[in-house]
């Protein structure tokens, strides 16, 4: 048998005797690597070729086995982990089975048969889980990038727009490092699917961001519940099916727009999908990049602030100065600055954006907004707290207080 036809393991211990002995022991069977040290290991897993088995010796000097296979886990989450440990260490194994999710542990002295039967078991063990994870994000991604192609020739507006939220989406992927990729990349695709379901004339009136008739909105609200109907018959699409599902929350408040009871914290992909698709909303109206991140930074508690920033370095965009904030008009209040053209329902301008309201302003925007139905909310500019705060001297400063560097 072929070397490289031959599992990959990695075997970790302090003892180079036993690391030499074990080497030995299993080099006739699978390839064999080595590291006397936790935290050199977990290295090694950064940058090696991926191991079907782990094994560890739970008695360290610098880190024990438990922490090491946790720390494993998190680097090479499809290896499966296997702990070496004595009669005394069985309390060690049992938290190391909770806590690095090891699939075997062995007690010392350990017989070469045992152990090869052991190793063989998780080999065959890491082949299901591999298996199953090529069946998941080649078959399966592809059988849908595939779906969504051929959609997209009977509707290009809504799937080139799923085309533009999956790159974004791909993007934070990749900047956060998310093993666990294929559920959050195939939500990004399937984030339209429900617009086969929309007139054309609504769903354009939906991208350019105007104002819905009663049974338009009806339609566009059903999106969700059209979405989960087609995927339930699709098997293990129920993590999909969570991130579009949760894809509507706030951040901070994720039962405050959706209704939907939520366990715990949202998961990082249906926070990510938000940020994608609002973003390319917000971009779709002919906006400059910085006006969409400007209203987005602006919705306080909306959105996982890491993942923002996060697209907005890869875009290039600082911190402004200023936040664009969404206010009805009765909470609109003098000293601020529009921040868009101000139209009514029809689309007449009422007044430019970069004015600044004044009492005189405010009342006729309130008269306007009860003739004209003008459409909100309005985006309004307000000075960054954070930035204006960075910046200003202390209560008791008498000096000039050097200007704060932001990252």
């Amino acid at each position: 048998m072929a070397s490289t036809d031959r599992p990959r393991i990695f075997c970790v211990d302090d003892d180079l005797n036993v690391l030499e002995g074990l080497a030995r022991t299993l080099r006739g069977h699978y390839v064999v690597e080595t590291a006397n040290e936790g935290t050199v290991a977990i290295e090694m897993l950064k940058t090696a070729e991926p191991f079907a088995v782990i094994m560890s010796d739970q008695r360290m000097p610098q880190m024990t086995g438990t922490q090491f296979l946790a720390h494993a886990r998190a680097v090479a989450p499809f290896s499966v982990r296997v702990l070496l440990t004595g009669q005394a260490d069985m309390e060690s194994a049992i938290d190391a089975v909770n806590e690095g999710n090891i699939f075997r542990f062995l007690t010392k002295p350990c017989s070469s048969d045992l152990l090869l039967a052991a190793l063989d078991s998780c080999c065959q063990q890491y082949l299901l889980v591999t298996s199953e994870k090529v069946l998941l994000e080649q078959t399966l991604h592809g059988s849908i990038k595939a779906l969504v192609e051929i959609l997209s020739l009977a509707n290009p507006l809504a799937f080139g727009r799923a085309t533009r939220v999956r790159k974004i989406v791909e993007e934070l992927i990749n900047h956060f490092q998310i093993h666990e990729r294929w559920p959050v990349e195939v939500a990004a695709m399937l984030s339209q699917i429900g617009c086969v379901t929309l007139p054309t004339a609504t769903l354009d009136k939906l991208y350019k961001g105007e104002v819905l008739t009663g049974p338009e909105k009806v339609m566009v609200d059903r999106m969700p519940t059209v979405v989960e109907k087609c995927l339930a018959s699709i098997p293990r699409m129920d993590s999909v099916v969570t991130i579009l599902r949760l894809s509507v929350c706030q951040f901070a408040h994720p039962k405050q727009r959706s209704g939907i009871a939520i366990v715990g914290e949202l998961p990082w992909g249906a926070r990510a999908l938000k940020i994608a698709l609002d973003f390319d909303s917000l971009e779709a109206g002919g906006n400059p990049a910085e006006q969409p991140m400007a209203v987005m930074r602006g919705r306080e508690g909306w959105y996982d602030p890491q993942i923002l920033e996060a697209l907005a370095g890869m875009r290039g965009i600082s911190q402004e100065k200023t936040l664009m904030l969404e206010r009805m008009v009765k909470d609109v209040t003098v000293g601020m600055t529009f921040g868009e053209d101000l139209k009514s329902g029809k689309g007449l301008l009422l007044i430019a954006r970069g004015q600044e309201v004044t009492p005189a302003l405010l009342g006729r925007m309130r008269n306007f907004s009860a003739e004209l139905a003008i459409r909100e909310p309005v985006r309004m500019l307000l000075p960054n707290p954070a930035l204006v705060a960075a910046k200003e001297p202390g209560p008791a400063a008498k000096a000039p207080v050097p200007a704060v560097s932001r990252a």
